[in-house]
């Protein structure tokens, strides 16, 4: 579907940006009041230097007045600077204040999203609209809306000043102003475009660099590099040319700006010298002070105007860069987080009552699963790759919802419970384990400060882990770097297992958990296992079936059926999924 690209200034989108600054109107209101001060003065002050001249310089007399009156001047210089300085630092102020609420909104928003979400959108693009997105609408009112207004404020005054002074000769001076306001419109317009375009390419930009980092390993073991790079060139190329596009459009206008500005003065002053020699008649004085005001007046004049354009353009990339950051939290992709049971008996059998789920559409992954996990126990999932063995514990733990059926704890359902305090009665030792980039300790805490040093080194002994940490440089303190990279598979797992220890949950979860280790980093995970699971309801998803023979419950799945369900030795005797199953493994495992 073709990406539509309207030219209009979203006014919609602008309003609500502006109801994010109402908790800081005196930032505001502070930004605002030096503004109309430096539009009183800037214009004031072409006014006193042209009265100085015709009253003092080309009269040569009262130099003690021509003095004070230079004082004057640079006493208003000295104000004009020490407004500019107050209207930035409240602006700033009020810019960054409005990001840090929009920004903590947006990621209160995101962190609740269901995984469906990350599941179909770039890592890169979410990046893109928390840090760069929110950076360019800061724009918006730190050098935009403000100076804008401030802008507006001086042209306004500048007007009036030329007209009080000598209204003919403003006229003159305004000539070629109609030209310029075209000139705006059709540059506004060509800036909007050109906005979406870059947006769109920097966000491509961030999700492929994101991406390529993180399977930076992928990439180089099957000899990607070159393939990569001219894929990487080609879009680093498209943002280029859209950001060129960008700076086409100013590089156009500003020239344009300074002819019409150079353009007024020739007007002014072809008129001014025709003036001077027609003053009887003209019955106004154009006085070389005059001509000097008007001069300056019309820099003055045509910076405002020029600067407009470039506020706008900050405008108008902060609203396009806001229409996405919108998008974002207007998504309703949150798990609905409607239950207040938080006095759940976790002691009692889990029921899957005709459970049926799809990640997309009516593509089932799970069809009318009927399960009851008896409390205290420990039940194993096996099957084949795709069976629906994680798929069943991402909806005990709700990180997806099932479309179809009911899961229980006791009585009660699950969607009734309140998702902060499932949660914690739930811990799960994924496959792939992810570390931050921090120390051991906070990896296992999680930054809980009731989480005590003394309890994670209880755990680690219990789970086997004690020793290897021990031997690591600053122990609890090591820093295991970006993703635990540092360190070994079969040493983040078992920091994994630690970190489910000290959460101390009533539910665990171990998907895949020795599917990737060696044999001696297997044995201390198995014994870990034994150690978590006892007083537990325990679910194992397991491919290597000699770490689950042990399991109160082994159910087989296929295609996301139920196919079989019983203990090791019951399931042997059936003769049917789970022994073919045991066989094939076997024989491999003999070969």
């Amino acid at each position: 579907m073709s990406e539509q690209k309207p030219t209009k200034f979203n006014v919609n989108i602008f309003k609500r940006l502006v109801g994010y600054a109402r908790p800081y109107k005196r930032y505001f209101i502070l930004a605002l009041l030096f503004t109309i001060g430096l539009a009183i003065l800037s214009p004031l002050r072409p006014s006193v230097i042209g009265n100085m001249v015709d009253s003092y310089v080309m009269q040569g007399k009262d130099k003690e007045a021509l003095l004070n009156w230079t004082l004057v001047v640079l006493g208003m210089l000295v104000f004009e600077a020490l407004f500019q300085f107050l209207n930035t630092y409240f602006a700033n102020l009020l810019a960054q204040s409005v990001i840090r609420d929009i920004r903590k909104k947006l990621f209160r928003h995101m962190v609740a999203f269901k995984m469906k979400y990350f599941d179909q959108t770039p890592i890169g693009s979410v990046v893109t609209r928390v840090v760069s997105d929110l950076e360019a609408i800061s724009n918006v009112f730190s050098q935009g809306l403000i100076n804008m207004l401030g802008d507006i404020l001086v042209l306004l005054a500048i007007l009036g000043w030329m007209f009080y002074t000598n209204a003919l000769m403003s006229v003159f001076v305004l000539i070629p102003i109609p030209l310029l306001l075209i000139a705006t419109r059709i540059f506004a317009r060509a800036m909007k475009k050109a906005y979406q375009k870059e947006s769109k390419e920097v966000n491509r930009l961030n999700s492929f660099v994101q991406e390529r980092l993180s399977g930076m390993a992928i990439l180089q073991l099957f000899n990607r590099e070159k393939v990569e790079e001219e894929r990487f060139s080609k879009i680093n190329e498209q943002h280029k040319q859209a950001h060129i596009a960008t700076i086409w459009a100013n590089s156009i206008f500003f020239p344009v700006v300074e002819f019409l500005s150079s353009l007024s003065i020739a007007f002014m002053v072809v008129f001014g010298a025709w003036s001077l020699a027609n003053a009887m008649e003209l019955g106004e004085e154009a006085s070389t002070g005059t001509i000097l005001k008007f001069v300056l007046w019309i820099h003055m004049l045509y910076r405002p105007i020029r600067q407009l354009a470039d506020k706008f353009n900050i405008l108008q990339r902060g609203v396009v860069r806001a229409e996405r950051v919108f998008g974002t939290l207007d998504v309703d992709e949150q798990i609905q987080d409607n239950g207040t049971n938080t006095q759940v008996d976790f002691q009692q059998p889990i029921h899957f009552e005709s459970v049926s789920f799809a990640y997309q559409d009516d593509d089932w992954v799970l069809k009318n699963i009927n399960l009851k996990i008896e409390p205290n126990t420990t039940v194993a999932f096996v099957g084949a790759t795709g069976a629906g063995k994680s798929s069943i514990v991402n909806l005990l733990s709700r990180f997806y919802e099932y479309k179809q059926g009911v899961i229980r704890v006791g009585n009660i359902d699950i969607k009734s419970i309140d998702l902060t305090y499932l949660r914690e009665n739930i811990s799960i030792v994924p496959q792939d384990v992810f570390l931050f980039s921090d120390t051991i300790h906070n990896n296992i805490t999680l930054g809980d400060p009731s989480i005590k040093r003394e309890q994670v080194i209880e755990a680690a002994k219990v789970v086997g882990a004690h020793e290897f940490i021990m031997r690591l440089p600053d122990n609890y303190d090591y820093f295991v770097g970006e993703r635990g990279g540092v360190l070994s598979v079969g040493q983040r797992q078992l920091l994994a297992f630690i970190r489910a220890y000290v959460y101390n949950p009533h539910i665990l979860i171990l998907d895949e958990a020795t599917s990737s280790v060696d044999n001696e980093s297997e044995e201390l995970i198995q014994k870990a296992t034994e150690k978590l699971t006892v007083g537990r309801t325990s679910i194992v998803i397991a491919h290597r079936l000699s770490t689950i023979q042990q399991a109160d419950k082994i159910i087989v799945l296929d295609k996301g059926k139920i196919m079989e369900a019983g203990s090791h030795q019951e399931l042997l005797a059936k003769d049917g999924f789970y022994k073919n199953l045991y066989e094939r493994q076997f024989l491999a495992n003999e070969s």
